[in-house]
């Protein structure tokens, strides 16, 4: 039996054709919110700019509303290279690094052009690497909002809400938040927050503009702060084995994609956050509070020993460039 001759040419011929027919890498995007937010529109549309710029390359599956893996148990998922793309809010990641909670500090940043400047410098852009250690990068800052007080009794100063019971996340640094003014808080599920204010069992909260307009908190709750006190944000995160191993070409364009997305995502909540302050103001159910420079700086010298008390863990290096980004830096 003759051996067939296989020359290089042929060789290189048969290796072009393999990489030619190589199947499409998929990457699943999977999110607990509705299709129609913000955060819901942005994965559609990398999906949709995906396959138009890289077309038989790179597939992309978008899973909302927990269609794949639930809030409990997506980080896991991700770890396992189950999913590649996940959008969790930053109170997720305390487990892996505590410096993401520097958006938690209250009155650390002046407004929301101070965090995304923050975001976009060298110490914002590090802490989308402080979790490669547990496989996982990020690769975007998507915003839901500005978080804004509001109480059964108007909040003009620290004071004033020494003793009402606040609603919160599961947070150290938001339990410490209140704990400077005196306020008590009590853990609960977003979902059920309308109805713990509602029947008393909490007679504040904090939240952005448009978790309040879509909870109807704005119904039960007679006075909301302006405060932007906070940043309620989402990490985009993939697994890092996963997102070093896409070919550097591929990944480079995916990256670009990324970033007009988030721009995309990041003006639609803004844009919404704005439209639903101004539903609120319309319905007449809440009295908007705009605090004056002095009393915006009495709250955030009451806040100050939150900042002295999570240095250690956050990092004073990080603090202090979030202290750098606002308009009139504050020592």
């Amino acid at each position: 039996m003759i051996k067939p001759i296989i020359t290089l040419a042929g060789l290189v011929l048969a290796l072009t054709a393999t990489a030619v027919e190589a199947e499409p890498i998929v990457i699943k995007f999977s999110h607990v919110v509705a299709e129609d937010t913000p955060k819901g529109k942005g994965a559609l549309l990398f999906k949709k700019l995906v396959e138009e710029r890289l077309p038989g390359q790179v597939t992309v599956e978008v899973y909302p509303n927990s269609t794949l893996f639930g809030d409990a148990n997506e980080l896991e998922a991700l770890a396992n290279d189950e999913v590649q793309l996940l959008a969790p809010s930053l109170a997720k990641f305390e487990k892996y690094t505590k410096q993401v909670q520097v958006f938690d500090l209250p009155f650390l940043f002046d407004d929301l052009e101070a965090v995304n400047r923050f975001q976009k410098r060298a110490k914002g852009r590090q802490l989308l690497r402080s979790m490669e250690k547990e496989n996982i990068t990020g690769l975007a800052y998507w915003h839901n909002g500005m978080k804004q007080l509001s109480a059964t009794k108007a909040l003009l100063l620290p004071s004033d809400a020494r003793g009402l019971a606040f609603r919160i996340q599961p947070s150290a640094v938001l339990e410490s938040q209140f704990t400077q003014v005196e306020a008590p808080t009590k853990k609960i599920p977003f979902s059920e927050v309308y109805a713990s204010l509602q029947n008393g069992t909490v007679q504040g909260a904090e939240n952005p503009w448009s978790n309040i307009y879509s909870k109807k908190m704005h119904t039960v709750q007679p006075y909301i702060t302006e405060s932007n006190h906070g940043v309620l944000d989402y990490m985009l995160v993939s697994n890092t084995r996963f997102w070093f191993g896409i070919p550097h070409r591929v990944r480079t364009e995916l990256e670009g994609i990324i970033d007009e997305v988030t721009f995309e995502v990041n003006r639609a909540a803004e844009e919404a956050n704005q439209a639903d302050r101004e539903r609120i103001r319309k319905a007449g159910t809440s009295e908007i509070i705009e605090l004056t420079p002095e009393q915006r700086e009495a709250w955030r010298e009451a806040m100050r020993p939150v900042w002295k008390e999570f240095e250690p863990v956050i990092g004073a290096d990080i603090i202090k460039a979030a202290q750098t980004v606002n308009r009139k830096q504050r020592q």
